[in-house]
């Protein structure tokens, strides 16, 4: 198993553990993100893979709807964190809805990502760079917890986002079938 893969796996898990925390000891709000997000992650790797069951048009209906369901959930806690006025989680929360807006366009819409590959590259520096500044804010305020499942997510999502770059025309692998050019 290439090294990469045993760090997604290793991600994966530790994800899974923290969501499994959050809904030890968190709000209805934060286990629901936590949940949400994590099953986002899981879509978008498997997407990311090409299986080709994932194009079978019962799967692929399947995962749409629950796409749609993740990400329903991840935006009703975005504005459940608005409310209640935690601003770092709120923060987050629609960070990671501009770093989401930038994946499916890259995954669904590639051709048009490569046009405008510095501009898709500067925004995803500026999202995860203002994602490491409400991380750093967490560990800051004393929220550990907070600022170790922020980089545990940050990493999982580059990770993830170097495979969707990488699969660009006009770079060096193929693009997955099923894939619009």
């Amino acid at each position: 198993m290439p090294r990469k893969d045993l760090i997604k796996a290793a991600l994966l898990l530790l994800l899974g553990i923290n969501a499994a925390i959050q809904a030890a000891t968190g709000r209805v709000s934060e286990t629901l993100d936590a949940f949400a997000w994590f099953t986002l992650l899981l879509l978008f790797e498997l997407e990311t893979r090409g299986l080709p069951w994932t194009l079978q048009s019962r799967a692929a209906l399947a995962l749409n709807g629950l796409r749609l369901l993740a990400t329903g959930a991840i935006v009703w806690s975005a504005m459940v964190f608005v409310e209640e006025q935690e601003w770092l989680d709120a923060a987050n929360g629609w960070l990671w809805i501009g770093v989401v807006i930038l994946l499916e366009l890259e995954f669904r819409v590639p051709v048009l990502i490569a046009r405008w590959r510095r501009a898709a590259v500067a925004a995803a520096i500026l999202l995860y760079g203002a994602l490491t500044v409400v991380a750093a804010a967490w560990w800051v305020q004393g929220e550990w917890f907070d600022g170790y499942d922020a980089v545990l997510w940050i990493t999982a999502f580059v990770l993830l986002e170097m495979d969707l770059l990488g699969r660009i025309p006009g770079s060096s692998k193929p693009v997955p079938k099923g894939i619009s050019k």
